[in-house]
């Protein structure tokens, strides 16, 4: 049987578990660096990076390792674009929309405003057009990309006072992921900050910082925000799913064999599973402890969620008036997204509601 029909009929998972990596065993060895924009300490994403150099070693019988270092390692957290660009290391994993101050459109390769769900993101960038558009986009900085796992819908974060009416939102300090997001929240009075995940609860806690959106329950409470701030709002209408990005340098993918191109292929593929399989595994669980732990949990009110529609469509016709090219990616998604909204309807909208109304 050869290499291909091996594969094939074995499934990636029978060919790790077989110790098999056939044709690359002839083949120079190969070591890349990956930086991430994320701690070690946040092990769901860090993790990823983690994962995919496991995978690596494995598939190509330890002929091409990956070595992974954490934000604050190699370069700063939002300096791995720069590196890529450049061609310091190979590879990045990081959230595309941290660097929309290069460009707006980053924003598309992670969440924006009223976005995609996760399943979404992945059905957009895989079988719609979603990955050839943002690839076409990154060509200018050296990079291709290939998904490094989704948050799903996260929280709308962590706040030191109740947030009753947008008139709360005035003059309120938070800390944004970054993206379009900063500029809808800016349009409600919002003073918007972007800084690393490390430096987040220092300066809430110092009263540097009145607000903090990250994630969801599992990392919001590794890094301690019910702590510093007791109000837990939800949900995160600017991240409805958060896609993170392994960042490639495309003449380092370019320089591998094909065996290795598959490699690096399949790799970020599991990795990217496993990220978001384990946020909706730890997530309800953390949940729990925050709100024994006194966290008060609140939704937004509608007044806020129609606020926050109003301003982010206003910033999307802001940026689609300046540029034809993010008004291409930004209508292909809206498309897509309209679709699946009609799907959602008859299948996981109609069926969860359902189960939620229901004793389990």
């Amino acid at each position: 049987m050869n290499r291909r029909s091996l594969i094939k009929n074995a499934g990636i998972a029978g060919v790790l578990a077989a110790g098999i990596a056939p044709a690359v065993h002839a083949q120079a060895s190969v070591r890349w660096r990956l930086a991430s924009s994320f701690p070690k300490s946040l092990d769901t994403i860090f993790g990823s990076t983690e994962m995919f150099a496991k995978t690596v070693k494995a598939l190509s019988g330890g002929k091409f390792e990956v070595s992974v270092h954490a934000a604050g390692e190699l370069m700063p957290a939002f300096g791995v674009v720069d590196a890529l660009q450049n061609g310091t290391v190979e590879m990045a994993q990081t959230a595309p929309y941290y660097f929309t101050g290069k460009d707006s459109i980053f924003a598309f390769g992670c969440a924006v405003p009223f976005g995609l769900t996760a399943r979404q993101m992945d059905s957009w960038m895989e079988h719609g057009n979603g990955r050839k558009l943002m690839d076409a986009f990154y060509a200018q900085y050296n990079i291709k990309s290939r998904s490094a796992g989704n948050t799903g819908t996260q929280m709308g974060g962590w706040y030191r006072k109740e947030i009753k009416g947008v008139a709360d939102l005035k003059g309120l300090k938070m800390r944004l992921g970054g993206g379009l997001f900063g500029e809808a929240m800016q349009k409600l009075g919002v003073v918007a900050q972007n800084m690393p995940a490390g430096e987040v609860y220092q300066a809430l806690e110092k009263g540097t910082l009145d607000a903090v959106e990250f994630v969801g329950p599992y990392d919001d409470e590794k890094l301690g925000f019910n702590k510093v701030a007791p109000f837990y709002y939800y949900p995160g209408w600017w991240e409805g799913g958060a896609e993170l990005e392994f960042f490639i340098n495309t003449k380092a993918y370019a320089a591998l064999t094909p065996e290795f191109k598959a490699i690096v292929d399949a790799a970020t593929a599991v990795a990217a599973r496993d990220m978001t399989a384990k946020y909706d595994a730890v997530n309800p669980i953390s949940l729990k402890r925050l709100v024994a732990a006194k966290t008060q949990l609140k939704p937004f009110p509608r007044e806020i969620m129609d606020a926050g529609f109003k301003a982010s469509m206003e910033v999307f016709a802001e940026h689609e008036a300046k540029s034809a090219e993010f008004k291409k990616i930004h209508q292909d998604m809206r498309a897509f997204q309209r679709d699946q909204l009609l799907w959602a309807r008859f299948s996981e909208f109609r069926f969860d509601s359902y189960l939620t109304g229901v004793k389990l």
